[in-house]
């Protein structure tokens, strides 16, 4: 009787498939090089990486040493990524920085054949804006109630929320998000926003003069956990298809049945996410007595699909209406800093787009160092000087100065590169009157100082 030992001592690494092929041969009484043959027709075969990296489109250009050094790192990261052997093309976004060597840097865009890359598209699935137009509505007061019906930070709302019916009963009929915990997710985190970038932004149209409320945020913590299971998922076929690829480049091939489940799983968050924007919005609203004129919304971190190729978009805001099923009138949001406009786009394909534009300004340094770059300066310092006339409002009530304009890229700079290399027309800008985010978890830098002692 054959045993795994003796496939082992054949070379071969155990896997999925052993058991089957034991089966068959024990069966059909194999041995000797009779074994040998059949094995070489059954096992999976792996598929190795790239010997040298695709070449992907650059849609990015430096304008200072800073930027340079940026993009190198943007780059050589990028070149690795381009080494996995699903891929067939890839650009990057003027907003483009790095998220660990190897990994897709944040501005990426890569097309995978009959593949989803977990990790390309990261744990903040779905990350998005949505905006809505109140018509004249004093901004103040609509900053007043966006404050009063939202909330900012980690965790959730104190009592769960109700789903709706169908919605429900589509996420338990999915095995990544039948569990009770990510059921738990999708109740106690609607209506409410996370931390970091994320925010809450009022403004007025420049072409209407009209109100409008833009809000960014993600999938909050039912997407963490669909990113978790599908790491998980990837990581199990990696070993078994191609093992010399990096484990962040893992992938679950969409023909599988783990691949439908996925695909299926990714686009109930992505109703999620949608209707999570809306409540805050519709909440925001109905405080005022007023109903949304005008609303539309865009992912910018997300997988689209084409055909058998599925386009990782790693923070890069859709063009193409291919990628948007809901798109309203080709309209694309893409915000730049809380003191700058929040730009209304309209773009095509090119070659060198591959279909997306930037999804913001982006970043040349890390949030670390930013704030090391003005540790001679207080926090309300910093605060006054670069959003003077603005009402700039934290939820957690300390200042994160990562989040201030100049820890971003120069938004004229971003602008002119959309331009130079096709990345979408400017048709409207929402002017900022202000903005609420989440701020420091835990205290500002002087609290932080004081804990350490």
């Amino acid at each position: 009787m054959i045993t795994g030992n003796d496939l082992i001592e054949l070379g071969l690494k155990p896997g999925k498939w052993f058991k089957e092929a034991l089966a068959y041969a024990n069966e059909h009484q194999l041995s000797g090089e009779a074994l040998k043959d059949w094995l070489e027709t059954f096992m999976p075969k792996t598929i190795e990486p790239y010997p040298e990296p695709l070449p992907f489109y650059l849609n990015i250009r430096a304008e200072n040493a800073i930027e340079q050094a940026n993009l190198d790192s943007v780059i050589a990261s990028m070149n690795k990524v381009m080494t996995t052997p699903t891929l067939v093309g890839g650009a990057i976004m003027p907003d483009a920085c790095p998220t660990g060597e190897g990994h897709i840097p944040v501005g990426g865009i890569v097309i995978a054949r009959n593949a989803i890359h977990p990790a390309m598209h990261s744990a903040d699935i779905c990350c998005s804006v949505m905006m809505s137009s109140l018509g004249p509505a004093d901004p103040k007061s609509v900053l007043d109630a966006a404050q009063s019906v939202t909330r900012f930070g980690r965790g959730g709302r104190q009592t769960p929320a109700t789903l709706p019916a169908e919605f429900e009963e589509r996420m338990r009929d999915n095995p990544f998000l039948q569990h009770e915990k990510s059921l738990e997710f999708a109740r106690y985190h609607l209506a409410t926003q996370g931390d970091g970038n994320h925010f809450l932004f009022v403004g007025r149209s420049r072409n209407t003069g009209e109100t409008v409320i833009v809000t960014h945020h993600g999938s909050r913590g039912l997407g963490a956990d669909l990113y978790k299971r599908g790491l998980a998922i990837a990581e199990s076929f990696r070993k078994e298809i191609s093992p010399k690829t990096p484990a962040v480049n893992a992938w679950i091939p969409f023909d599988s049945p783990e691949g439908h489940d996925y695909w299926e799983a990714l686009q109930i968050v992505r109703a999620w996410t949608k209707m999570n924007h809306e409540r805050i919005h519709d909440d925001t609203a109905g405080k005022l007595g007023l109903k949304p004129t005008d609303r539309f919304w865009n992912e910018h971190n997300f997988v689209f699909k084409d055909g058998d190729k599925f386009y990782h978009a790693k923070g890069a805001t859709p063009l193409d209406d291919k990628f948007v099923p809901d798109s309203r009138n080709g309209l694309r949001l893409i915000p730049l800093n809380m003191a700058e406009p929040v730009l209304v786009v309209r773009g095509h394909s090119t070659p060198a787009n591959l279909g997306f534009a930037p999804h913001g300004a982006g970043r040349n340094v890390s949030r670390g160092t930013h704030k090391r770059n003005l540790s001679h300066k207080t926090e309300e310092e910093i605060l006054t000087e670069e959003t003077k006339g603005l009402d700039i409002r934290f939820y957690l009530r300390h200042i994160d100065i990562s989040e201030l304009p100049s820890a971003y890229k120069s938004a004229a700079s971003l602008m002119a590169q959309m331009k130079e290399f096709e990345l979408g027309e400017i048709v409207d800008e929402i002017m900022p009157y202000g903005c609420i985010m989440a701020g420091e978890w835990g205290g500002g830098r002087q609290k932080k100082k004081k804990n350490r002692r």
